[in-house]
């Protein structure tokens, strides 16, 4: 048994003020799952991301998209997630509110991942 607080883990620097924490991982508890906690800042789009494993996440706060090659989807507090293995995705806030999220992987730590540039707005369908 472990408790880890959220500020015991320092914080993976996002662009435009956001930022990720994993806080339960192999190496710090010993799991073979991996949970962390995300806050992206009003006007955050990430890069494109496609893990290794299957995402789950719930959102706590805010509103905005999960963005697809070829499809948008709207996330908001209370939502929860299934995003799997090798999909391409970017989170994007659309509110005047910070989306804060949780999320975990089947993997003892953040999974191997591929990032590409998110494709702008327009060039979605």
């Amino acid at each position: 048994m472990r408790v880890v607080p959220l500020e015991d883990v320092a914080p993976v620097d996002l662009p435009g003020g956001s930022w990720s924490r994993v806080i339960l991982t192999g190496d710090r508890v010993g799991s073979t799952t991996a949970m962390g906690f995300s806050s992206f800042a009003p006007g955050t789009t990430t890069a494109m991301l496609s893990h290794a494993t299957e995402e789950l996440a719930y959102v706590l706060t805010g509103r905005g998209e999960l963005r697809l090659p070829d499809a948008v989807v709207p996330i908001a507090a209370g939502s929860a997630m299934y995003v799997p293995a090798g999909v391409w995705h970017a989170v994007v806030n659309t509110s005047d509110e910070p989306v804060t999220m949780v999320f975990a992987f089947a993997h003892p730590d953040y999974p191997p991942t591929d990032r590409r540039p998110a494709p702008p707005v327009r060039d979605l369908p």
